[in-house]
């Protein structure tokens, strides 16, 4: 094992740093892993632009990875060196009380204890991630697209609960990389879609995804009415986090139906609906948070199968040139791009 590390740090916005730092040595129950490749995400995004709450500067950041394992930790089970795997950055504690409540998304202790720092040549997982969000890399599947297993564990979240059958109406909101899963998703579900964002090659990249329709935001009311013959979509995923879009989500929905609100805005901010509306129309909305054990296995599972993200990933960069690609991303350029150290 080398004694070095190559670890990008976020030092304040717009600047990184490579730093060789020491590479970790695993502890009981732990596992050390040479990341191959690590995907670039929203909140990375952020994190690089503005700032994130999140993401502490001067920091290490990324966290979508996927490796191979160099080194255990002792009591390792099910895993051995050389092993290609595939993982989350979180697990709930499964003590706290909502973990005992099975609210494993919400555990008091997630974010406290996530792994950062995936823009790296190595990355540590320590015992609750190795023992519940560790999975093999099958051998079809390239490493790019095992490091979708995090964000795409998130969209599988976010349809929990909701029952989409085949000919439902579903409204995504944004052509990001999440907005991109749902409409995956959602079509596997037999769901016909329309989406909508700002980005002509984003909305180009839906429709060869299979979206009914892809439309510019300023389209969308019309494209709507023609899309569901006036009655409006049965589910809307607002994937933008944006405070208007949240109030306007509800503009498209039908009397009965679901706005899934999955974009997180700051904290402190306040949205306002029509509450007749809501009332008499019995709407739902619903906001989602993060995952559980149990939809990232799921994810593993569609990742395993016959679900195809390889469109999503934009081009490749080396580790030293993670600013360009994040710069990229800024310009709207690309959906995610994959950093291989």
């Amino acid at each position: 094992m080398p004694d070095t590390n190559l670890t990008s740090y976020l030092i304040k916005p717009g600047i990184i740093e490579l730093r060789q730092t020491s590479v970790p040595k695993p502890s009981k129950d732990e596992v050390l892993v040479k990341v191959k490749a690590a995907l670039t995400c929203g909140t990375d995004l952020k994190a690089f632009l503005r700032g994130h709450p999140m993401i502490p500067m001067p920091g290490v950041f990324g966290h979508e990875f996927s490796g191979v394992i160099v080194e255990l930790g002792k009591g390792v089970k099910n895993f051995k060196i050389g092993d290609e795997i595939m993982a989350v950055h979180s697990a709930p504690c499964l003590k706290c009380k909502y973990c005992k409540k099975k609210l494993y998304n919400l555990c008091e202790n997630i974010m406290d204890t996530k792994v950062l720092g995936a823009f790296a040549k190595y990355i540590l997982l320590p015992s609750h991630i190795v023992k519940q969000n560790l999975f093999h890399k099958p051998a079809n599947l390239s490493f790019e697209e095992a490091a979708l297993l995090e964000p795409l564990s998130c969209v599988v979240h976010g349809m929990q609960g909701i029952d989409i059958k085949k000919g439902d109406r579903v409204l995504i909101i944004g052509t990001g990389p999440i907005g991109l899963l749902h409409l995956c998703i959602a079509k596997l579900k037999g769901a016909k879609v329309i989406i909508t964002g700002l980005e002509q090659e984003r909305l180009n990249l839906a429709k060869s995804l299979d979206a009914e329709m892809a439309v510019l935001p300023s389209e969308l009311t019309d494209a709507v009415d023609k899309f569901t013959d006036g009655l409006g979509v049965d589910y809307v995923f607002e994937c933008t986090g944006q405070i208007d879009v949240w109030e306007t989500s509800v503009n498209y929905i039908r009397r009965g139906g679901t706005v899934i609100l999955f974009g997180g805005v700051k904290k402190g901010t306040k949205v306002t609906y029509d509450t007749y509306r809501l009332h008499y129309d019995e709407l739902t909305l619903k906001g989602v948070f993060h995952f559980t054990p149990h939809d990232v296995k799921i994810a593993y599972n569609l990742l395993k199968g016959t679900l195809n993200l390889s469109h999503l990933i934009s081009g490749r960069y080396p580790l030293k040139d993670l600013n360009l690609a994040l710069n990229r991303l800024s310009r709207g350029e690309g959906i995610k791009y994959a950093i291989i150290p």
